[in-house]
């Protein structure tokens, strides 16, 4: 699952970057990258596959990338492998080589999530006379901003928007414009990325343990919204154009619960937790001697009512399912079918309207300290 990072305000924000990347290390990831500006001159672009101490060694921990505005990624390969060529950041410009170094580039972006009619929008673009030197759908987006920018002489609002309305999927984007000097631009769909403030200077990140060394004021930017960032400030917009208020929400999640504690690795640390995070799971809808689900909208009678459970999950929350799936029906006498959420998606199931899913959901993943469990809600 890749990562985002951004900072703009008064510090360097290259060591800033890395710092955020390194908390974004327990995702997994292949490879990585930032793109930094220092004022008005064109962005450094430096990329490394393998570890994150690849290029911190490579930018001598940030301190050889100078400016106070930059982005940054880590990338677990969906299209491409896994390469420098293919790491993020990725730019507009019809550049040889990897995108790297100094780029003479409208527009450098990175992003998290799944673009799927990218190679449509890649042909388009190349009738248009953009060349590519990347196998990933994220170049096809970053220049298809470019394409729009360029085309219909837009600000970056409007360009985003109508690229947004043109991509099929789920993202989150981070771009930086050449006339925008100090400014970073947000959008998402269907990916997490939260914004935080203070002191004067402004962060965006895929997850909040990623900003909270930095802040605990966040703001959370909305399914198919924009924001404009500047330091110490964020403004956001709908597809529209128009601007969105928002309130700032101050985050209680502890900086700890981020960190290692002393385990060698994440997955150690989380499958430790485990059963306090179990415990702590079942505590929250244990009322007395009962449970009570009322908090996720199901009442006794529609509990009763279930003929079939789908318990919808990736990866080790797919194992979960698995070991649960023998459980519930032991336990409930009830059917239950374990599906993977990337291939369910484009399946057009028969569901019976009582039928009941469970699905590892990303809010309540952080709320209960980082470790994965299912939560339920009707079809």
């Amino acid at each position: 699952m890749c990562g985002i990072v951004g900072f703009t305000g008064k510090h360097q924000a290259a060591p800033i970057l890395l710092d955020g990347l390194s908390k974004l290390e327990y995702r997994g990831y292949d490879s990585a990258g930032i793109a930094v500006r220092d004022g008005e001159k064109l962005a450094e672009v430096v990329k490394s596959t393998g570890k994150l101490v690849n290029l911190y060694e490579k930018t001598d921990g940030g301190k050889a990338i100078h400016g106070t505005c930059g982005i940054g990624h880590t990338r677990w390969a969906t299209h491409g492998v896994p390469s420098q060529t293919n790491a993020h950041p990725h730019v507009s410009g019809n550049c040889t080589g990897s995108g790297s170094g100094t780029v003479e580039s409208d527009v450098v972006g990175v992003h998290n999530g799944i673009i799927e009619n990218y190679v449509e929008l890649k042909e388009k673009l190349m009738k248009h006379g953009y060349q590519f030197y990347s196998q990933t759908d994220t170049e096809v987006v970053v220049k298809l901003v470019d394409y729009y920018y360029k085309k219909y002489k837009m600000g970056p609002v409007d360009a985003i928007a109508k690229t947004m309305v043109r991509v099929r999927g789920s993202y989150a984007l981070e771009l930086m414009f050449k006339d925008y000097p100090g400014e970073i631009w947000a959008a998402r769909k269907d990916s997490p990325m939260i914004i935080g403030i203070a002191d004067g200077e402004t962060y965006v990140a895929s997850d909040v343990p990623t900003i909270l060394k930095y802040t605990k004021n966040v703001y959370y930017i909305g399914n198919c919204e924009m924001a404009r960032l500047v330091p110490g400030q964020a403004t956001f917009y709908n597809l529209d154009g128009d601007e969105v208020e928002k309130e700032m929400t101050e985050n209680t999640f502890s900086a700890e619960a981020a960190e290692k504690g002393g385990f060698e690795h994440f997955m150690m640390k989380e499958i430790h937790e485990q059963p306090r995070v179990a415990l702590d799971t079942i505590n929250s809808v244990v009322k007395g001697d009962r449970i009570d689900l009322s908090n996720v909208g199901l009442s006794d009678e529609e509990i009763k009512n279930i003929s079939q459970i789908y318990i919808v999950a990736c990866g080790s929350a797919w194992h979960v399912g698995m070991a649960t799936q023998y459980v519930m029906e032991d336990l409930a006498k009830i059917p239950v079918r374990v599906e993977l959420a990337s291939e369910f998606r484009y399946r057009k199931p028969l569901l019976d309207k009582n039928a009941f899913y469970c699905k590892c959901g990303w809010k309540q993943y952080r709320e209960r300290g980082g470790s994965c469990f299912l939560y339920s809600g009707r079809t």
